[in-house]
């Protein structure tokens, strides 16, 4: 089927990139986007950089790269702001995080010292094992809404920004499921003015960005944006949400293997999780509370890929636990262990084993970019509230409500690749093929 595709506003002038949390995340993705400016590397693990699209038939072979074929904004007019409870600029937050190799960081040094975060919405009750001194202050949630609104305002201007997009890049927050407070706009704004404890500070961030006009995507498994209030404001302002929780090491395994598994009809006991990791992501997860959000997230996969209420032979009762394990010698390079037992033809069993020595901020960075210019992308062309088509890059991806997320990483892939044919009136691709067998 053909469309007739939608009218895009070109991308002109800069995008401001205001990145919540300045830790290994958003320091690995800012230095590797001003590293790729400099030509002094390539934008691995990047779809809109380097990945390319198939469009009309295969004999066609017209396969452009996805940045040529949609108009995305350019990597020279990104412009990076963020917010943070330490004050530390890229630059020290780069050494500290220690993702990056040194040298790489002191070539990048001036570009990465002009970034200096604005003051954090905080509060230490969702994130139990961090405190820092670079903390706004206000009466009620509602005024640090406001003052995070007149940051966006300041930013923009001051940077002579034509658009911008807000990225979560911070901290998991403790365990939080939707209350009435959550349920509409008015009952959320009266909780912002009353100091309401079920209000995190990432839902601040959330709710100051749409109010803003601003898109907003949850790197984080918080609630923040998933909630009623929130997504209804994003349909009303016009504004581009999705989330949530960014899909890098173990999960990417999981959404790779599960679908195989399920495409042979291949039965599955038992998948055993467990993670180490030393950064700032694993002390947070050492709390119990942020731990409980996290492992939400990732308990959620294989249920849904796997969907055992149709496959109850195959499916109907394995047994899957995930840890994380606090372990700072290893920093930001996590490793990732599975034990997967299976079983095939006449129920004998089997077993995969993975070992994914990774490197978690390494594969967000691009993630990160993607988002921003994707978010960019969707505004432009009128699209509003929950953008399922952005579920590849999360754990936990965001739908309309009633409706069960999609996560098998080659359906959300053809999902995103579908979407941006609609968009610019290109025949949207089913890999049916009868077509080339008819006589």
């Amino acid at each position: 089927m053909v469309k007739s595709g939608v009218e895009i506003k070109a991308p002109e002038g800069k995008l401001g990139v205001l990145l919540v949390g300045l830790g290994a995340v958003s320091t690995t993705f800012v230095a590797g986007v001003e590293a790729v400016r400099k030509k002094k590397a390539l934008p691995i693990g990047s779809l809109t950089q380097m990945g390319t699209i198939r469009l009309g038939k295969r004999t066609e072979k017209r396969i452009p790269k996805i940045k040529d074929f949609v108009p995305l904004a350019e990597l020279d007019d990104l412009v990076f702001g963020a917010w943070d409870i330490f004050p530390d600029s890229a630059y020290e937050a780069a050494l500290k995080a220690g993702v990056l190799e040194k040298n790489l960081v002191e070539e990048l040094r001036e570009h990465l010292e002009s970034l200096k975060p604005m003051p954090a919405v905080f509060s230490q009750e969702y994130v139990k094992k961090l405190n820092g001194p670079h903390i706004k202050q206000g009466k009620n949630k509602m005024e640090l809404a406001e003052k995070l609104m007149e940051d966006i305002a300041r930013f923009k201007s001051e940077n002579n920004c034509n658009r911008l997009v807000m990225i979560w890049a911070a901290s998991t927050e403790s365990y939080l499921e939707p209350s009435e407070i959550h349920q509409s706009i008015e009952s959320f704004e009266k909780g912002l003015h009353e100091n309401d404890p079920r209000i995190a500070p990432s839902m601040i961030y959330a709710y100051a960005a749409i109010k803003s006009g601003v898109p907003f995507a949850n790197g984080a498994p918080n609630l923040t944006v998933d909630i009623p209030a929130l997504t209804y404001l994003a349909e009303r302002n016009r504004v581009p949400i999705c989330g949530k929780d960014f899909k890098t090491g173990q999960t990417l395994m999981k959404t790779i293997i599960a679908p195989g598994l399920k495409a042979r009809m291949l039965g599955l006991e038992g998948w055993y999780s467990t993670n180490i990791l030393g950064n700032r992501d694993g002390e947070v997860l050492d709390d119990p509370e942020s731990f409980k959000t996290k492992e939400e997230s990732k308990l959620s996969v294989l249920e849904t890929i796997l969907q055992p209420e149709l496959y109850p032979e195959l499916y109907g009762n394995f047994y899957h636990v995930v840890r994380i394990n606090y372990y700072p010698p290893r920093g930001d390079n996590k490793e990732g262990w599975d034990n997967i037992d299976i079983f095939g033809w006449l129920g004998y069993k089997m077993q995969i084993k993975i070992d994914f020595l990774c490197r978690d901020s390494i594969l967000a960075a691009p993630l990160v970019l993607d988002l921003a210019l994707f978010l960019d992308l969707a505004q432009r062309a009128g699209m509003k509230g929950v953008q399922e088509w952005l579920s590849f890059y999360f754990k936990s991806p965001q739908t309309a409500p009633g409706l069960y997320p999609e996560h098998d990483l080659f359906i959300q892939l053809k999902k995103l690749k579908n979407t941006l044919r609609y968009l610019r009136g290109e025949e949207l691709i089913t890999h049916l093929g009868l077509e080339y067998y008819d006589d």
